[in-house]
């Protein structure tokens, strides 16, 4: 059996410069933060041909191109995966909380398969094969800080550039502002809808731009207030 588990998030400056609608005509620049929540994948070869997937719904299928699940279905046929697997789905929080489970289970279910398949996979290509599922491939109006958090895990800041790279940099905290980030900004999580946001974001990006200049801004004063090495993991902000 394999068992995967990838962290949910919260942003801390810089949100919706992730979406490519935005970085791709500014530029984007994200701080984000992975927490002690996670999405946990398993997989388990079955007795009997065929597909069976558990999440909020159980299917049992004959053929990866039967499964309803879009992100299952997306990321079986892109890794591959024989036809006696069985695949679960369980997370701390419920989804549409807003603390990026979307992107957590594409990227554990992909590390999943490809752990099935011996392959070796970085950080980096992890993120990117799932934002390619779901901005690309299933076309699902999110960005990219899910996926790229969940991979890389800490206190991270990401650059989205204009040709559709991303610079990842791990922010240098002192002990100290870890612990006033964790004493204000960790709570429990309010349900919404991040895609039916997104779908309904007006043209100007004015708000957006300003995001960006303020994650810049947190960078700095992490910097400027840490003589210690970047952030690994603690007991609330973690790594992945």
């Amino acid at each position: 059996m394999i068992i995967v588990r990838s962290p949910l998030r919260i942003t801390l400056g810089g949100g919706g410069t992730d979406l490519p609608s935005y970085y791709r005509d500014h530029g984007g620049f994200l701080v984000a933060a992975a927490i002690d929540k996670y999405v946990y994948i398993t997989l388990h070869k079955t007795f009997q041909p065929g597909y069976i997937v558990k999440y909020s719904e159980l299917e049992r299928v004959e053929r990866s191109s039967d499964i309803k699940h879009p992100i299952v279905r997306a990321a079986i046929e892109l890794v591959g995966a024989d036809d006696r697997v069985e695949i679960a789905s369980m997370a701390d929080i419920p989804a549409g909380t807003g603390l990026g489970s979307s992107g957590s289970f594409t990227t554990a279910l992909l590390r999943a398969l490809h752990t099935r398949q011996r392959n070796v996979i970085s950080p980096h290509a992890l993120a990117e094969q799932a934002c390619h599922i779901e901005i690309d491939l299933l076309r699902e109006p999110v960005g990219k800080q899910d996926q790229f958090i969940a991979a890389y895990g800490g206190v991270t800041c990401f650059e989205f550039n204009k040709d559709d790279s991303v610079a990842v940099t791990a922010a240098a905290i002192s002990h100290e502002v870890l612990d006033n980030l964790e004493r204000t900004l960790v709570g429990e999580a309010t349900r919404r809808f991040s895609k039916a946001i997104f779908r309904a974001l007006p043209s100007s990006w004015t708000s957006i731009g300003s995001r960006r200049k303020s994650a810049r801004g947190i960078c700095r004063t992490a910097r400027s207030t840490s003589g210690t090495k970047p952030l690994c993991a603690t007991a609330r902000l973690v790594a992945s």
